[in-house]
């Protein structure tokens, strides 16, 4: 099984809609796994599992909105190929249209 650290930069619907399935009323610290990564960093994650995949999500505020606000009833197929950044900026490029 691959095991992939996910930041929210590269976060997709498809892993944000698992973790809104598994934390569908938030995470709290006995979900939260602490290590290391290869640059020696402390890292805080929660983990989604896909069945072959462990995502480790990084912690950030940024990705404790997006949980809070996510509705999969706002997005199309298409969208499930972008990362939640590239989404976000052509909604803001859309609004300023």
């Amino acid at each position: 099984m691959k095991r992939i650290i996910v930041d929210y930069k590269k976060l997709t619907l498809e892993i944000l809609s698992l973790l809104v399935e598994k934390y569908p009323d938030g995470y709290d610290d006995k979900h939260i796994i602490k290590f290391k990564n290869s640059k020696n960093e402390s890292v805080e994650a929660v983990e989604v599992r896909t069945e072959d995949t462990i995502y480790l999500v990084k912690i950030s505020t940024k990705l404790e909105v997006s949980m809070a606000d996510f509705d999969i009833d706002d997005y199309e197929d298409e969208d499930f190929n972008e990362s939640i950044v590239d989404i976000q900026n052509r909604e803001e490029e859309d609004l300023e249209s």
